[in-house]
């Protein structure tokens, strides 16, 4: 499951020429450039200067400590401008060493906080994110083919599927190793050299893992639904008996045939299970010594056998990762389309550089938008991973890169998201809840009393289209001709659906009630960020056009998150994004056994259930594009969902950044990029 939020915008006060995310890592190491070490002279003196005016009284004391300050960060400028040649020359002289020694890092933000780095557990796409690039699934995607082409990995040579989908042989390469860790201490599976191979055996206790109800995996259901054989069997067996998962037990669907292969066999067809091994942030293999040591601090703990390793975290702020020093020896490759001008000149610059070609990445946690722009725009980050919508006037004004950053070199990469923006009723609420005639029309009536075109206008700055149903363009299942009242929006529709199923104000206060009497009072779960804040807003102004009350229950992500799948919010807006070609990942939102995992509505239909099933098994083509489309149709109906959008991504990188090109389902980018230290200079240079 990959929730996001849907969106942030947030402003700053003072937009001083360094921004508070340099303030908040400046403590950690890392190479400082004489121009920034001047920067941070002038501005330590100045406030120096205005701290000392504190302890004074009076109009006197103030401008006695400004002029101080001043005269102070003179100094700081004069001090190693060139006046002294012999000095000056010698402080280029160390800059220079210092940048030729220094590792290439990347730096950039993510929005929302991380919650944790194990994949049997995580959720979200920003932890996901982080996982991918430590742990290995067998397979992965090309980095520049489009259409998007699914290559091997760990994997020798890409599944062997047979008996009619129901059988899939994984063959892992030989001396693939983990990243060093004292969990294998003592470890009778180290090689002559004390290092730690990859084996079958680790994605076989990979997949275990995800069935233990010790981890409580919200990715089991990509697993259960397609029924692999005992797994789920000795699940059951486990919960009923209240005893450990037995991770040394036989089960007929997981095994390891020798040394570097393994199985998974299906009770059933599945055409499409092989993508669920293209994500190294739910199937990247972990090993069974550093679950075993760490126990319930394995979030804290990733070792994987990626190209990056966990150097430094600090929770909800700041993750550093550092080239793993025992990733192997590989080189960039890839294939994009002939016609693919873009790919094929970044395919020119890298083909066959060594990777990964960045030594260290700094992921910092800016939840507010301007002092992450500021951070990108003064060179203290290396790119923005998606623009914050209401800087897209100014920075791509009619949606192409504005002059004063075309001037800069800043790149630009706009493409679809493969995203649906959501609020999600919970089904087995007391209000909003329930299949029953009138409780389908409350949520119907609620639907289309909110503006979508508001929305995407005034919060996402047209950087979205309307959505149709909950499956995006770009993937099977998607039909572009679809027109469906879920982009709708009808006050006097919604006003009529509401009278007609009793949804009146029985009390004359003003507001409607419940139709036995008690007051209607919606409860809508939310974060504290700008950018939610207009979404609240929205949702505020729709019910209140149609005589309703609406509360806000408003906690940071990780927190609504929790209780999101414990089942304990009546109602919540997320992302959910892609992570494959297949469009059934939607529809596993509305699938009943996913609930609590996927399906966070709790949306329990037989006859969807049934429709769900039926496509899973079947190949790809009209015959099962028929049956989604029964599905969504259905979803339309019981409005489980309000799907509003499918958002418009834009990144841009500094000019330094080389290699950089979105994928719409590979998370693990960072391997594919390039850092020019050249560049780095020229931008911070820029940024003074």
């Amino acid at each position: 499951m990959i929730l996001g939020s849907p969106g942030r915008v947030a402003p700053l006060d003072s937009p001083l020429p360094f921004s508070p995310v340099r303030s908040r890592v400046a403590h950690e190491a890392r190479p400082v450039q004489p121009h920034i070490m001047k920067r941070r002279i002038l501005v330590t003196s100045a406030l120096s200067g205005a701290a000392c005016a504190v302890t004074f009284r009076g109009l006197a004391a103030w401008v006695w400590a400004w002029a101080c300050a001043l005269v102070l960060c003179g100094g700081a400028y004069a001090y190693g401008t060139g006046n002294d040649a012999q000095g000056g020359a010698a402080a280029s002289g160390r800059a220079t060493k210092a940048t030729a020694q220094a590792p290439k890092t990347l730096r950039y933000a993510f929005p929302i906080a991380e919650t944790g780095f194990d994949p049997a557990q995580i959720s979200d796409a920003y932890s996901r994110i982080i996982a991918a690039n430590m742990f290995e699934a067998p397979l992965t995607y090309d980095p520049l083919a489009r259409p998007v082409k699914v290559v091997p990995q760990t994997a020798q040579a890409l599944p062997e599927i047979s008996d009619n989908y129901t059988r899939f042989v994984f063959r892992i390469k030989p001396g693939i190793l983990f990243a060093d860790d004292p969990a294998f201490a003592g470890s009778k599976r180290l090689n002559a050299q004390g290092k730690r191979e990859l084996t079958a055996d680790d994605y076989v206790f990979t997949i275990k893992r995800h069935y233990d109800p010790k981890t409580k995996s919200p990715s089991l259901f990509q697993l259960e639904n397609a029924r692999i054989l005992g797994l789920s069997e000795l699940r059951k067996k486990t919960i009923a008996a209240k005893i450990p998962f037995d991770y040394d037990a036989e089960v007929e669907g997981v095994r390891a045939l020798d040394r570097y292969s393994f199985e998974v066999r299906l009770a059933s067809p599945a055409p499409r299970f092989y993508y669920t091994f293209t994500d190294g942030g739910v199937m990247g293999a972990v090993a069974r010594e550093v679950v075993e040591k760490y126990g319930d601090k394995i979030m804290e703990h990733p070792v994987g056998t990626g190209p990056y390793r966990l150097a430094a975290w600090k929770r909800s702020s700041k993750i550093t990762l550092e080239r793993n020093p025992n990733y192997r020896e590989q080189y960039y490759h890839a294939e994009p389309a002939a016609d693919d001008a873009e790919g094929q000149a970044m395919l020119a610059k890298l083909k066959g550089k060594g990777i990964p070609m960045v030594d260290r990445v700094e992921v910092s946690i800016v939840e507010e938008t301007q002092p992450r722009w500021l951070a990108f725009l003064n060179g203290e980050h290396d790119m923005i991973d998606r623009l914050p919508n209401e800087f897209a006037t100014t920075a791509i004004p009619n949606n192409k890169l504005a002059p004063n950053l075309r001037k800069k070199g800043i790149q630009m990469q706009r493409v679809p998201a493969v995203d649906a923006t959501l609020s999600y009723f919970g089904m087995e609420n007391q209000v909003v809840g329930g299949y029953e005639p009138h409780k389908v029309a409350l949520r119907r009536a609620i639907s289309l009393a909110y503006d979508v075109e508001q929305e995407i206008n005034q919060v996402r700055k047209g950087q979205a289209i309307p959505a149709q149903a909950i499956i995006p363009p770009m993937l099977t299942g998607f039909d572009a001709q679809m027109k469906t009242e879920m982009s709708d929006h009808d006050l006097a529709r919604a006003r009529a659906l509401l009278d007609l199923y009793g949804y009146v104000d029985k009390d004359r206060d003003g507001w409607r009630d419940l139709p036995d009497g008690r007051p209607l009072v919606l409860e809508y779960s939310s974060q504290p960020d700008q950018a939610s804040r207009q979404l609240q807003e929205l949702w505020r102004k729709a019910m209140k056009a149609i005589d309703g009350r609406i509360e806000f229950k408003i906690a940071k992500w990780p927190e609504q998150l929790k209780a999101s799948r414990a089942g304990k919010l009546m109602m919540w807006g997320v992302a959910w994004s892609a992570t494959n070609p297949d469009g059934s990942y939607f529809l596993d939102l509305l699938y009943g056994p996913n609930k609590g995992q996927a399906n966070h509505s709790r949306f329990d239909l037989p006859a969807f259930n049934e429709l769900y099933k039926r496509q899973f098994v079947m190949p790809d083509g009209a015959d099962r594009e028929t049956l989604m489309n029964e599905a969504k149709l259905l979803a339309v109906a019981y409005m489980p969902y309000k799907v509003t959008g499918h958002r418009i991504i834009t990144d841009l990188t500094h000019p330094h950044v080389v290699g950089y090109r979105r994928h719409p389902f590979l998370r693990d980018f960072w391997r594919y990029v390039d850092v020019d230290h050249a560049g780095v200079a020229q931008v911070m240079a820029a940024a003074r």
